[in-house]
């Protein structure tokens, strides 16, 4: 595959990935909203757990749908054996882990390098999104407890 190919595919797949998070994000979101509306400080602190570990698995959840779809572009393209083996290559690949002990062959390489530059915008923007979800429960907290500023 020549360079040009690859990132038009690179391009294709990064613009999917990110669509996938924001619209993850956006359905967290508003699975989250449904938790501001308790009264009662005892229901605000089971809330916010239960609204911290939704947030955790979602965004988890979020990121491995990114991670397969790396995987069967990979898979797709012929570049393993089988998919367990792309899914690995992906895997360790998005989170920049890349352990090096199995490769993508000659002309996919820029993929792999891409993939990787991928994963950690999106994984940061997770890391922004999940502070974001904590902060607002604390002041939601506080609020509630009448400790905020006046």
């Amino acid at each position: 595959m020549t360079l040009v190919h690859q990132l038009m595919l690179a391009t294709l797949v990064v613009g999917t990935t990110v669509i996938v998070h924001l619209v993850g994000l956006a359905i967290l979101l508003a699975v989250l909203r449904r938790y501001r509306r308790a009264e009662r400080r005892i229901l605000i602190v089971l809330l916010n757990g239960a609204a911290i570990l939704v947030a955790a698995f979602g965004l988890f959840a979020l990121h491995s749908v990114e991670i397969w779809i790396w995987a069967g572009v990979f898979q797709w393209l012929g570049a393993f054996a089988d998919f367990e083996h792309a899914l690995y290559f992906s895997t360790s690949t998005y989170v920049t882990i890349g352990y090096g002990d199995i490769v993508l062959p000659p002309g996919l390489r820029i993929l792999g390098a891409i993939e990787g530059a991928s994963g950690i915008i999106l994984i940061g923007w997770s890391t922004a999104f999940f502070f974001s979800i904590v902060d607002r429960m604390k002041l939601l907290e506080r609020h509630f407890d009448g400790d905020h500023p006046r």
